[in-house]
């Protein structure tokens, strides 16, 4: 599918909030919640599980709310990741984890498979500013490392995918839809296609990718 370019929110935050609104989420998980300020844009209604091995919550958080101090790898593998909301699938995600590619990879595979096809995946720092910003290796205060790469990556591999690209500030958004819980595609070719995401250059990026 082709992918749409979006640039009406000001930041990642208000489109965020926006997204909560409309969407209202029964369930939704956040993998990268740092202090919290993203999870505070979640309705009251909304189920939430939030993943990071060292959180740092300075905002009140819903009650609705739990708090995982783990990787999200682990989390996944665990009892808990692997039913989070028992029966219900995942409605809405965020992932906004570590900076590097595969990790945002692997978290989409956990995800989706969690999900159903009227579920949303969002990827944040998916609009790289300059070669510096999004290298792997952090040596600036603004960094969004390589996750740009998923996407070109996923329009590659995984056609079926609706995706939205929104050019928000500071380094973008990206909203994913028509997920397939179903699908295998890219965990049974896990180790190769992450030869390939790594292996891709900055100087070769699509244009607004």
């Amino acid at each position: 599918m082709v992918a749409e370019i979006m640039t009406e929110y000001p930041t990642y935050y208000h489109l965020l909030a926006d997204l909560h609104r409309r969407k209202k989420p029964r369930t939704y998980v956040e993998i990268g919640v740092h202090e919290g300020h993203s999870l505070g844009l979640v309705g009251a209604d909304t189920r939430v599980v939030g993943i990071d091995p060292e959180p740092k919550i300075t905002t009140e958080l819903p009650r609705s709310v739990t708090i995982v101090a783990n990787t999200s790898d682990a989390y996944f593998a665990s009892p808990e990741g692997a039913a989070p909301f028992g029966d219900d699938p995942i409605d809405l995600a965020f992932i906004d984890g570590m900076h590097h590619v595969e990790f945002a990879l692997r978290d989409f595979i956990n995800i989706e498979r969690l999900s159903s096809p009227d579920s949303t995946i969002l990827v944040h720092d998916c609009v790289p500013i300059d070669e510096e910003t999004a290298s792997r290796e952090r040596s600036t205060v603004i960094w969004s490392g390589d996750i740009w790469k998923l996407i070109p990556f996923l329009r590659q591999h995984r056609p079926d995918l609706a995706i939205t690209v929104h050019e928000v500030e500071p380094t973008g958004l990206a909203e994913i839809t028509n997920l397939d819980p179903s699908s295998t595609v890219l965990a049974d070719r896990y180790d190769e296609l992450v030869d390939e995401l790594i292996a891709m250059r900055f100087e070769d990026r699509p244009h607004a990718s």
